[in-house]
């Protein structure tokens, strides 16, 4: 079974350009907008891994991590965090919030693939 990505990010760009690097690599990819749009999307359907920025309108992506993490069926959900954000204090409220990794925009599609299936193999899937 292909595993799925949640991409959650403002910007149609960095969505598009994170779905054709994750689609060449053979992953489903589903996308959100923003937190609260993703949340809905996590209602309906379980992907095998969350990558989400961090600004973003209407909800942003430690705010969105958070939520998930409280969630009992998404606990375990593997969360990746692909950002213009590269300060300690930021990367450090990312990991209490929950987030398994982080990327730095602009990104390497190479780095990002491998980064994403390093934490698919490490944090796992939890997918039905």
């Amino acid at each position: 079974m292909t595993e799925s990505i949640l991409i959650v990010d403002d910007s149609r760009t960095i969505r598009m350009m994170v779905r054709t690097a994750l689609e060449g690599r053979g992953y489903d990819v589903l996308e959100a907008s923003n937190g609260v749009v993703a949340l809905s999307v996590l209602a309906r359907q379980v992907p095998d891994l969350l990558l989400t920025d961090v600004n973003m309108p209407e909800m942003d992506g430690l705010t969105l991590i958070r939520e998930a993490r409280a969630q009992p069926g998404l606990a375990s959900l593997p969360i990746l965090v692909l950002t213009t954000e590269f300060a300690d204090d930021i990367k450090q409220e990312g990991r209490r919030a929950g987030a398994n990794g982080w990327l730095v925009k602009p990104f390497n599609p190479k780095q990002l693939c491998d980064t994403v299936a390093l934490a698919l193999a490490k944090f796992g899937s939890v997918a039905p």
